[in-house]
């Protein structure tokens, strides 16, 4: 199993904090998103990691000069989330792929870990780590998924969730045959997976923050600390 670390967003929520620097490079009490999203790959047990690029990828590149790690450049069209995953699918190999966002902060030890634990390829083709709306730190919105037998439900036309996806997944290549050319939102192959009843969830024991905006970085900090 190899990660696909989603690193080419453009950052603007983050105002200030990225007109210098991509959004992964922000520090998060000292230590920047990126370095803490391969930590925790690392934590699962996965060595080789593909980030993507986009804005200030110079930046990126010099950083992680000295990680596993091989980009997969966007630099002339960003490709969204699904999009970037379908690009990089021939660095990533014919496994199973862990996919993080690197903008988010998991509270816990080896939050990763269970993941892989659980992955079933015979049964699964995506399976998403989600937090309940409790654990989930300065989170406003309605939710993302239930859960029926550990599988997948969106919340569609429900007013609530109960549970909110974590930016972390394993996800199975065969989902991406014939995706569309150029971006498109990996909500696309969830859908495919939700549909064929191969889409599953796992709880994080811990906490988790979405650090996409200066009030969600105080907040991760104050968390982590």
């Amino acid at each position: 199993m190899k990660a696909m670390i989603l690193a080419a967003g453009l950052g603007t929520r983050m105002r200030h904090l990225t007109a210098d620097r991509p959004k992964p490079m922000v520090p998060v009490l000292g230590r920047t998103l990126i370095d803490r999203t391969l930590d925790r790959v690392a934590e699962a047990g996965i060595g080789e990691a593909v980030v993507n690029l986009h804005y200030r990828p110079e930046m990126l590149r010099a950083h992680l000069a000295e990680r596993a790690v091989v980009f997969s450049d966007e630099t002339s069209e960003l490709l969204e989330t699904g999009g970037g995953v379908a690009k990089a699918l021939p660095l990533l190999g014919d496994g199973p792929l862990m996919v993080v966002n690197s903008d988010n902060v998991w509270i816990g030890e080896d939050a990763l870990v269970p993941l892989v634990e659980a992955w079933d390829a015979a049964r699964m083709d995506a399976l998403l780590l989600l937090v309940p709306v409790a654990r989930a730190v300065g989170y406003s919105r309605a939710g993302d998924f239930s859960l029926d037998n550990e599988r997948l439900v969106r919340r569609g036309e429900a007013a609530s969730a109960p549970y909110v996806f974590t930016g972390a997944q394993i996800l199975s290549p065969a989902l991406f045959g014939d995706v569309p050319k150029g971006p498109f939102s990996l909500n696309l192959v969830w859908d495919r997976a939700i549909t064929a009843g191969r889409a599953f969830g796992i709880l994080h024991p811990g906490g988790w923050c979405d650090v996409g905006t200066p009030e969600g970085l105080n907040e991760a900090e104050e968390a982590l600390r």
